[in-house]
């Protein structure tokens, strides 16, 4: 089928008006080009990781090494998908606790904090906003992908992606949770290609 502007124009899925790089929880969903089972498989209710899914592992836990100010929540790696809860502006607590409470929602401010008295205010850390951290991962991890298997320039991710702004403790648990529960539930998962209908 051609492309019709009509019918295939790209609809924006960000959240008009809201400032991503503000403190805040994200839940992030991102696909894999085509839908393609190119990071494992799932055995016995398990995501088995094969060469492209361990460096999508690792380029996800190496965002903190290059980007200030974020931590890394709960996430899982799918044949075709990922899913990760990123904390922006959230410190350097470890990135198996999360510290959230303090930190979820959409409405904090990073700011540069007070002037000690005879002091120069303290630098404020760069926070990238949520499209180019997930910017990065993507680059990063299809790049190193690529070159293994030797297909320069050629997509590896979908070009858009999932958010959900986390919006309070109860909210996080939640996703938490199905994140956790994700391989378990892959024979259901709408984005498992056994249960996308066939094109028309």
């Amino acid at each position: 089928m051609k492309y019709n502007p009509n019918i295939h124009h790209r609809r924006s899925i960000r959240l008009q008006n809201y400032d991503y790089s503000q403190a805040g929880a994200y839940f992030v969903t991102i696909c894999i080009q085509n839908r393609e089972c190119l990071l494992g498989k799932i055995d016995n209710n398990v995501i088995v990781l094969n060469e492209y899914g361990l460096i999508v592992q690792d380029k996800w836990l190496d965002l903190v090494n290059h980007i200030d100010n974020i931590e890394l929540g709960e996430y899982v790696i799918m044949p075709n998908h990922f899913h990760g809860i990123i904390i922006v502006g959230a410190g350097s607590k470890p990135a198996h606790e999360p510290e959230i409470n303090n930190m979820i929602g959409a409405d904090l401010e990073l700011g540069a904090g007070e002037p000690r008295a005879g002091l120069e205010p303290a630098p404020t850390k760069k926070c990238y906003g949520l499209s180019e951290i997930v910017r990065q991962f993507k680059t990063f991890s299809a790049k190193r992908i690529n070159i293994i298997r030797q297909t320069p320039a050629v997509p590896v991710w979908q070009r858009n992606y999932y958010e959900h702004i986390i919006r309070n403790d109860a909210d996080y648990m939640r996703i938490a949770e199905y994140v956790d529960n994700n391989p378990r539930l892959w024979a259901e998962d709408s984005l498992n290609p056994v249960n996308t209908p066939p094109s028309p």
